[in-house]
């Protein structure tokens, strides 16, 4: 029965490609990527960010983490199954030696059938398409699914989703769960309401320092 459950939430997921694959969203953010990639192209071994929104909207992000070559990857609302669609423009391309991943929260938001399992199963199509394209020893690190004052009746599910994945990842070689959920909690367990900007949904300076603490430890480099 759960062979049967995998086999169905994988088909999910090639039907949703196939449907991005026909309707070609976020093309325009791509093609900026594309377009400064053909001005500039980034060395090999670099840490890329890729994801959603929340990594597009940290525009200081190579001041922030300026003795590292950060190449920042985040487009639109992007699901995972975006993130899968559009990995060789994304992730492939740069044959990093790292990867942040910060993904899965839109799954959720923008489907109510979407459960914490079929985001497991997206993020593990992601994480297999990685092994299978770059060095073996990429570090892989998935950012967790973060709290916000707008997304609040989803919390359950996004707990589900992080504990998931953090299991899966615990048997991987390589990669890394990082928690920035709990961090972003207060000491009653409700979410901050001061480290978001006006949308309650994205975050303000504040909250990217809480994520700044968090990642700067893990911002390694390895010799392959």
């Amino acid at each position: 029965m759960k062979k049967i459950k995998v086999l169905l939430s994988l088909l999910g997921v090639f039907i949703f490609i196939s449907t991005i694959a026909y309707s070609q969203p976020f093309k325009n953010e791509i093609d900026a990527f594309k377009k400064s990639d053909s001005i500039s192209m980034p060395a090999p071994g670099g840490i890329v960010f890729a994801g959603s929104s929340s990594f597009r909207m940290w525009k200081d992000i190579n001041a922030t983490f300026s003795e590292y070559p950060i190449i920042n990857r985040g487009f639109g609302g992007a699901s995972l199954p975006d993130l899968i669609f559009y990995a060789e423009e994304t992730i492939l391309k740069y044959k990093p030696k790292q990867i942040f991943i910060y993904c899965g929260e839109n799954d959720i938001a923008g489907n109510s059938t979407i459960t914490a399992d079929t985001v497991l199963q997206r993020f593990k199509v992601l994480h297999s398409i990685i092994r299978k394209k770059l060095n073996k020893k990429t570090k892989v690190v998935f950012v967790s699914i973060k709290p916000s004052v707008s997304r609040w009746h989803l919390e359950k599910t996004f707990n589900e989703s992080n504990a998931l994945i953090k299991d899966f990842l615990s048997r991987e070689k390589n990669t890394t769960f990082l928690d920035v959920h709990s961090s972003m909690l207060t000491s009653d367990g409700d979410v901050m309401k001061d480290i978001f900007i006006g949308d309650n949904l994205h975050m303000n300076s504040k909250g990217y320092k809480i994520w700044e603490s968090l990642i700067r430890p893990v911002l390694i480099f390895y010799n392959f």
